[in-house]
């Protein structure tokens, strides 16, 4: 009994990395992953009037809140990783700005997909994504004051941080550097970035839907022309018993 018990979940084990690891979904993600590789290295610009200069606008995590609503959490948050794991080989923070936006990218896929995986509606939709920003939000807040911030004052000196941010904070010092740079630069700027990937994903995950679900597609094409020759086929057989019992009846 124990055995099967054993064997059970084992399969199950199987079916469900099968399931999150098919041809399809491996394609996707590679498509999605390369296409948000692209947005993070290229497409992104700093809005110096609203928050200090090397803080890029960038929606690099759109990619990865359409594959996580059309494939689920885990390959959303692959997708992230993934993105910031080709990025590192160029990193000019020693992979510490990219396992930050790790945390904070998966923080925000995350949560969305896992509530859109269970309630497939607009409201679904709207939901997870609300949730997803509060917890990148949090995540980001948590991520600059324990681990960012540190890491550029002892790489660059609090002095230099402190001068990147007196054009928009004249008061800031070294001592009240968390004081501004966390409610007045990483909350709102994570709020704004998460609202833009939240409002492109919600206009375009429908039309998009068909392209990212083409596996299942495929797969639905193929059942269908499968019953197509099935029932060709019990038809076939029919006419040829008939055939049968006529020849039968006229001897």
């Amino acid at each position: 009994m124990k055995n099967e018990t054993t064997e059970s979940t084992k399969s199950a084990k199987a079916n469900a990395i099968s399931k999150h690891f098919s041809a399809g979904n491996i394609a996707v993600m590679a498509i999605l992953a390369a296409i948000s590789f692209v947005l993070y290295m290229f497409v992104k610009f700093p809005l110096p009037f609203m928050f200090p200069s090397f803080l890029d606008m960038q929606i690099s995590d759109l990619p990865a809140l359409l594959g996580g609503f059309a494939l689920g959490p885990v390959e959303g948050a692959l997708i992230i990783v993934i993105k910031c794991c080709i990025k590192m080989p160029f990193t000019s923070t020693a992979c510490i700005g990219e396992l930050g936006d790790i945390a904070i990218g998966v923080a925000n896929v995350l949560p969305a997909a896992l509530i859109y995986r269970f309630f497939k509606n607009r409201k679904g939709a709207i939901l997870g994504m609300a949730l997803g920003m509060v917890c990148a939000v949090i995540v980001g807040v948590l991520m600059n004051w324990l681990v960012l911030i540190p890491f550029y004052a002892n790489k660059f000196g609090m002095g230099a941080i402190v001068g990147m941010m007196q054009a928009l904070y004249p008061n800031v010092t070294a001592d009240t550097v968390y004081n501004y740079y966390l409610p007045l630069a990483v909350v709102p700027f994570n709020i704004l970035r998460c609202l833009v990937c939240a409002l492109v994903t919600y206009f375009t995950y429908k039309p998009l839907s068909k392209a990212l679900h083409w596996e299942i597609g495929k797969k639905k094409v193929a059942e269908q022309a499968t019953d197509v020759d099935g029932a060709q086929a019990d038809d076939s057989a029919a006419a040829a018993v008939a055939e049968q019992d006529t020849a039968s009846d006229g001897n």
